[in-house]
């Protein structure tokens, strides 16, 4: 593994992290990459904004709830949004592999254009490519996205989290890896499962307008909720309890990742966002998001205290164990 790329290198777990460490941000490194946040905060005639990109591989790429399209535009969206920035521009770069049915092509077209205007945002520029058939996987989607900041007082940055902030999640855990799995393998359950695939923009941007101090804002997408928490441990310089018996999980993703072997915090969401904020607001935000379909299931799951970068859990049972960086993706090619 220390010769060759595997796809445990892309998992947004440990091994995906050493890569980039190790080797990308040792030749990239400038101030604006530094920290490696969702975004870089640049100054356009001093005036700031963030940039960010990302390139979506997914199999399959129709799945319940959503699209490769969808996907794309929700995830650089949601990039723009954690740095607290409102989203505005959108480039799109396709990589299509010959033999694509243009019908489904057209299908993901429509589904982009469809989830832009919902976050308000326009593709304005973009690139196609082809490559022969089995050299691809049917698609694969580049965007990159262009926001400014909604309050350019607001320090977000996976380095803010301090002793005593709160840490809340927007809604269910796990529902997008777990909806992927059931198409992707052709399962069967009792009740229905969807991914959570949105953009989380507009939602957001209430807050932030209600003067809610946001210090951190995450999207858990690969590596899951417990691969951001610690990253945000890490570079925070504390320690994050969170309480199992407060975690929003719909029954349909415990069953499934008991009978799996999956740890819920380890799955791959894509419309949902790790807010860490000052107490005083917590009660507040939570009402803010609770109006939103989207954030209807909000919950306050831990707080930050003072330590080392270590994410703890306390169990059910009254328990406490640690919870350690996944070492790389449950399910591969999720996001």
């Amino acid at each position: 593994m220390e010769d060759i790329i595997t796809v445990a290198h892309g998992s947004g777990g440990k091994i995906a992290r050493k890569l980039i460490e190790n080797y990308i941000k040792k030749y990239f490194l400038c101030p604006e990459l530094k920290t490696l946040e969702d975004g870089a905060i640049i100054k356009i005639n001093s005036k700031k904004a963030v940039l960010t990109t990302d390139s979506f591989v997914i199999t399959p790429y129709f799945f319940s709830g959503g699209d490769i399209g969808k996907l794309s535009i929700c995830g650089t969206v949601n990039d723009l949004t954690a740095m607290g920035a409102e989203p505005l521009y959108l480039t799109c770069g396709f990589i299509l592999e010959e033999g694509l049915k243009i019908a489904n092509f057209i299908k993901i077209l429509k589904s982009m254009k469809k989830t832009a205007k919902q976050a308000g945002v326009k593709i304005v520029a973009g690139d196609t490519k082809v490559v022969p058939k089995s050299k691809g996987d049917g698609i694969y989607i580049n965007t990159t996205g262009y926001g400014e900041l909604i309050d350019e007082n607001l320090k977000i940055s996976v380095l803010n989290a301090k002793p005593g902030n709160v840490v809340i999640i927007t809604g269910n855990i796990g529902d997008h890896e777990i909806a992927i799995l059931k198409d992707r393998e052709g399962l069967k359950f009792s009740a229905d499962i969807k991914s959570d695939c949105a953009p989380l923009n507009n939602m957001i941007k209430k807050l932030i307008k209600n003067k809610i101090r946001i210090n951190v804002m995450r999207d858990p997408t690969r590596g899951g909720v417990a691969g951001v928490l610690n990253e945000i441990a890490k570079s925070s310089n504390v320690d994050i309890e969170i309480y199992e018996e407060k975690l929003p999980i719909n029954k349909v993703v415990i069953a499934a990742s008991s009978m799996m072997g999956f740890e819920p915090l380890f799955l791959a969401n894509e419309g949902k966002m790790i807010i860490i904020l000052e107490d005083k607001d917590a009660e507040k935000a939570l009402k803010i998001l609770r109006k939103s379909n989207l954030g209807k299931n909000s919950a306050i799951i831990g707080y930050c205290k003072k330590g080392n970068g270590i994410v703890k859990i306390k169990t059910k049972t009254g328990g406490m164990r640690i919870l350690l960086q996944p070492e790389r993706e449950q399910l591969p090619r999720i996001c």
